[in-house]
């Protein structure tokens, strides 16, 4: 067996816990190799019926009502009462996971994998045979923030921002025990990063779109949720300044609808994806991007330099809400409700670009430097940390960002520096 094993607790609602499992496990291999073993599990879908029901309503709600989802958030909220002491649905099959893998460290990367999940690892484990740990995506806290992330007795709780960490902390988590680490995304994705010249060139010879025009993302996610149709007859308006980059993630029918539409449009210029693996790149040539408040979605468009309008149509769910809090505080990021609202911002923009500059300088103003290597480290050595685990060799020596404790405020993590376009 590996010489280090960390055990990942997520679940798919939404695509960022997933994201961020599958980052983790990518990086632990690229720094560790075979020296650390990283399991995933779908928690929640694989544990038991009740639980996989409400993964299967949360996406339903997602795609077809978002506003639904305060109520459903709170029913949601119960759990960490439930769940206060132990496991109450999916423990057998929980337990069968510990006994068989016997992880040194239990990662969750959910809001609903943490309250009893770590005291029952500790059970069957042995309370010095594991460590427990949490990572929360969250940008900022209040309605929206579950308390199932809260789990008193976590050996290392990571928090997206400062924001976030504060109130965290001002739920149970012991301080001393909180850490802020900005973003978890994987390997190839920081290395990915275009300079101007082949930013134009991804640009122009790849997606087929012109250099010389503002390019708005209409982004979705995995599920394929999306206003497109609303939205795009704001630009084709303005199709003599401004494209567009649209992806349907993986709504088929979206797609196929879509490219028709294009068909329709020939004066406007379009690139169209499904289900697209280069987002981080689409990102790097888009001057904004439109897309709900998926925090992995807007911890990327901020690395990577891209302004962030809040798609609100249908209502925004509480997570959602924290997301756009943090921007809306921090640099001004518009939320937009209906195509009218849409209408008016692009109306805006290109009647007065100052309006866009400076939304973007306030944007960039929220990033900062930050070793993406130093989270993946803490939580390898906190694994290594149980007397049964023998890394070869140790874990990197601890990182700082530059403030000499290793803590920032986690809003961004030091992405490219989009320079001027080549003439």
């Amino acid at each position: 067996m590996s010489k280090v094993r960390i055990l990942v607790l997520t679940s798919s609602t939404g695509g960022g816990h997933d994201a961020r499992a599958d980052a983790f496990a990518e990086w632990c291999f690229q720094l560790y190799r075979h020296e650390v073993e990283v399991r995933i599990e779908q928690m929640l879908e694989r544990s038991s019926v009740v639980n996989r029901t409400g993964v299967q309503l949360y996406n339903w709600i997602q795609r077809s009502v978002p506003g639904a989802h305060k109520l459903f958030f709170a029913v949601v909220e119960l759990l960490s009462v439930i769940n206060r002491r132990r496991v109450v649905f999916g423990r057998r099959y929980y337990v069968e996971v510990l006994q068989e893998f016997k992880p040194h460290l239990v990662l969750s990367v959910h809001d609903c994998l943490n309250r009893g999940y770590f005291p029952l690892a500790r059970k069957v484990l042995g309370r010095d045979r594991v460590r427990c740990a949490t990572y929360c995506g969250e940008f900022s806290g209040g309605w929206g923030y579950s308390r199932n992330w809260i789990e008193p007795t976590v050996d290392l709780y990571l928090s997206r921002t400062a924001t976030a960490n504060d109130f965290a902390v001002k739920c149970g988590i012991p301080r001393e025990r909180s850490r802020v680490r900005g973003l978890l995304m994987q390997p190839h994705a920081h290395l990915d990063v275009f300079t101007p010249v082949e930013r134009r060139a991804f640009l122009t010879r790849k997606l087929g779109l012109r250099a010389d025009r503002f390019t708005v993302f209409l982004a979705t996610g995995s599920n394929g949720a999306h206003n497109h149709f609303d939205m795009l007859p704001a630009l084709v308006r303005h199709g003599d300044r401004m494209q567009a980059i649209v992806i349907c993630g993986k709504n088929r029918q979206a797609y196929n609808e879509l490219l028709h539409w294009r068909a329709l449009h020939p004066e406007f210029n379009c690139y169209i994806e499904g289900f697209s693996e280069i987002v981080h790149r689409l990102m790097q040539v888009s001057d904004v991007i439109v897309t709900r408040g998926g925090t992995t979605t807007c911890a990327k468009a901020l690395f990577f330099e891209c302004p962030i309008v809040f798609n609100a149509f249908g209502g925004i769910m509480p997570q959602e809400q924290l997301t756009w809090k943090f921007f809306r505080n921090g640099a001004g990021c518009p939320k937009v409700e209906n195509a009218d609202e849409f209408a008016k911002l692009i109306d805006e923009w290109h009647a007065n670009p100052a309006e866009y500059a400076g939304l973007r300088r306030r944007f960039l103003q929220l990033r900062t430097e930050e070793d993406p290597t130093v989270v993946i480290d803490e939580l390898v050595s906190l694994a290594n940390e149980v007397p049964n685990a023998h890394l070869t060799r140790h874990p990197f020596p601890p990182k700082t960002n530059g403030n000499g404790n290793g803590h920032g405020n986690g809003n961004g993590n030091g992405g490219p520096q989009r320079g001027a376009e080549e003439p």
